[in-house]
């Protein structure tokens, strides 16, 4: 009887007072003891109000029945489909929408829906996919920054090569301490790319020259990511590398030159297709010969192969530091000792011995403002211990 009197009022109330009336009703669905009858008849009232023609009205509903469990099912996929000013509550908050209704609501929505749907808590893993493959920028950077999402490795991948080129993008993922390494170095390549395409837009560079300071940046940038993997996130790396065609015998000669074993004998493995034990256990033979066999079996090329033994011998002579900071620096005494050996080697060849010339640049670059940086720490410190001596 109530809801007969309540079908009769609407047809001559006000958008507004049928939108209260059915936030009352829809509450009274979810919170009264509503006979049977009473349930279906308020049931069959809510259906007909999904074609209100205004969209208050079903914004009302959407509200009241966004997080419930216990709301009409059919209801809430009809609010979940209707214009973004209804959907919205629906789309972000509804538990009732499953995994295959969220893929195809991001395929089909525009961008208000998508970033909606990546707002949820406890987002599978098959939505992230399909927000990473066709949501928009937007959509993207509320996945990010999403902490309830989960996303797999090849989504976060998909994510850097649609929308790496966006600086906010780039900004929120490369903050997450548990990014993919490879991931994070896809950002670095991304990165290096924009900026490169702008200074050669300005004419502040030639395009050679921007080339070969990108590769030079990315590459010190991947040691630095380097040197903070381990294990799988190492192996994905490497084999990010390899793919993408950055796994060069410079970058290589880099990782032994900067004391880091963990990525010279992940590279190595990739390259070589052999068990990372087993090129380990090899590597640690100081004969040389091992050595050899494994550069040529990875392809790298012959010439290169006595800086690798003669920078391999150092690195197991002096030790290697397993701080972050000391597997991601050149070893300015290591880069020396290997451009000496080569400038008596008639077998080394020109590219060789420029590659080797600018480590050592660049090592004894670095080691100088390491140097300016103990003596500014010295200079902080002084005064503090000359007070406490005074007091």
């Amino acid at each position: 009887m109530i809801v007969r009197q309540f079908i009769n009022w609407i047809r001559t109330a006000s958008a507004g007072e049928r939108a209260e009336a059915t936030r009352a009703l829809a509450r009274a669905w979810l919170i009264s003891d509503l006979s049977h009858d009473d349930r279906v008849a308020a049931e069959g009232a809510l259906l007909m109000l999904l074609d209100d023609p205004s969209p208050l009205v079903r914004q009302a509903m959407a509200e009241a029945f966004a997080r419930s469990t216990e709301a009409p099912a059919a209801i809430v996929r009809a609010l979940s489909a209707d214009q973004p000013t209804v959907a919205l509550p629906v789309l972000e908050h509804s538990p009732l929408l499953i995994d295959a209704d969220l893929v195809d609501i991001v395929a089909t929505g525009n961008d208000e829906v998508q970033c909606a749907v990546a707002r949820r808590i406890a987002l599978p893993v098959s939505v992230c996919a399909a927000i990473a493959e066709v949501g928009c920028a937007a959509a993207a950077l509320e996945l990010i920054e999403n902490p309830h999402a989960e996303l797999a490795p090849f989504s976060w991948n998909r994510i850097v090569e649609r929308h790496g080129h966006l600086a906010a993008i780039r900004e929120a993922m490369l903050v997450l301490e548990d990014l993919p390494a490879a991931t994070r170095a896809a950002l670095v390549t991304k990165l290096s790319e924009t900026l490169a395409q702008f200074v050669v837009a300005r004419n502040w560079l030639s395009a050679d020259r921007a080339e070969r300071i990108t590769i030079e940046a990315r590459d010190r940038s991947t040691m630095n990511i380097a040197a903070r993997s381990r294990g799988e996130d190492m192996q994905g790396l490497v084999r990010h590398l390899r793919i993408t065609g950055q796994l060069t015998a410079g970058l290589i000669l880099r990782a032994l030159l900067s004391s880091n074993l963990d990525l010279f004998d992940a590279a190595l493995a990739e390259l070589a297709d052999l068990p990372l034990a087993r090129v380990s256990a090899l590597l640690h033979d100081r004969g040389g010969n091992s050595l050899h066999a494994l550069l040529r079996r990875a392809g790298l090329p012959e010439a290169t192969f006595a800086a690798f033994q003669v920078a391999l011998d150092a690195c197991h002579e002096q030790g290697f530091v397993d701080s972050d900071d000391g597997a991601a620096r050149l070893r300015r005494r290591m880069v020396e000792r290997v451009l000496t050996h080569c400038e008596t080697d008639r077998g080394a060849t020109e590219p060789l011995m420029v590659l080797l010339r600018r480590f050592a640049t660049e090592s004894a670059r670095e080691e100088a403002r390491l140097f300016c940086d103990e003596l500014v720490a010295d200079d902080m410190i002084d005064p503090v211990y000359d007070d406490l001596i005074a007091a």
